[in-house]
């Protein structure tokens, strides 16, 4: 089967990548940038910009199905989450219309019809809602966040002895690997008109990611609390300065305050493994 795979080289999109060659099917691997990920098997390489919907022509012709991760990450002070998440997205919709593709899976983010006042999750609610009006057969995956993530946010915090957690009550999460999210994506890509909440098998507190992290890195357990409120006032700061980071702290204080818990259960890997590994020699 002939995939198009829109985000190809990014951290998720590398892994579906290798996930859909494994699984033998032809892939389109599209991107702003091609990187040697050592793969073999039948692929080509588009470069992508979703922003330019012209440029998209052509991009899914004889596609089975569209699978895309797209969607913005960082800070930018040029571009939004409405213009890649949402927009760009829909021009991707559009190009998979035009060229009569039937299936389109997206990868969403859980809860993201919760929260109209945090960028990164309503652009993506937007298209969420494009695509079920399509008229695609539509595959909307929605995960609680990776492993890599939440050790990308503890870590710098317990390099300098001390986490800082928001609000009094105990918020849980489980999140999931990249490679069995992956797995599940490439499985699931065909199902017709379904929403997946997706996880991983262990759910903790923030809390208990913290002491195992800071077991991991050998450190003593140092935790304090900051009231939510203060990334509000981060987050206006930020949007006065214009430099884009208002969505992500908008974002950070989301998760960080909200119980991340997908019902669908996917992998075998175990976070707490994961922790152990990512601290060792650091």
């Amino acid at each position: 089967m002939k995939v198009v795979l829109a985000g190809a080289y990014g951290n998720l999109g590398a892994d579906v990548f290798k996930a859909l060659l494994a699984a033998g099917h032809t892939v389109v691997a599209a991107d702003m940038i091609e990187r040697d990920l050592g793969l073999t098997g039948d692929y080509t390489f588009r470069k992508l910009d979703v922003t330019d919907a012209a440029s998209l022509q052509g991009l899914c012709d004889g596609a089975d199905c569209v699978v895309t991760t797209v969607g913005l990450t960082k800070g930018s002070a040029t571009v939004t989450n409405y213009d890649i998440d949402y927009q760009g997205n829909l021009n991707l919709l559009n190009e998979a219309k035009r060229a009569g593709v039937r299936h389109f899976a997206y990868v969403s983010v859980i809860k993201a019809d919760k929260a109209p006042n945090v960028p990164m999750l309503h652009a993506k609610y937007l298209f969420e809602e494009a695509l079920k009006k399509s008229g695609l057969t539509y595959c909307i995956y929605r995960p609680t966040g990776y492993f890599y993530d939440i050790v990308k946010v503890f870590r710098p915090m317990i390099e300098k002895g001390s986490v800082t957690l928001l609000g009094k009550a105990p918020v849980h999460a489980n999140v999931v690997s990249t490679e069995d999210f992956a797995a599940f994506i490439v499985a699931h890509m065909m199902d017709e008109n379904k929403t997946y909440n997706v996880g991983g098998k262990e759910t903790w507190s923030y809390e208990e990611i913290a002491n195992m992290c800071f077991a991991a890195a050998g450190k003593p357990a140092v935790i304090k609390r900051a009231p939510a409120w203060l990334f509000d006032v981060l987050a206006f700061v930020n949007k006065l300065k214009g430099n884009g980071k208002e969505a992500i702290l908008r974002f950070s204080k989301w998760t960080l305050t909200e119980e991340m818990v997908g019902d669908t259960v996917t992998g075998d890997m175990s976070f707490k493994q994961y922790i152990e590994d990512s601290f060792k020699g650091a």
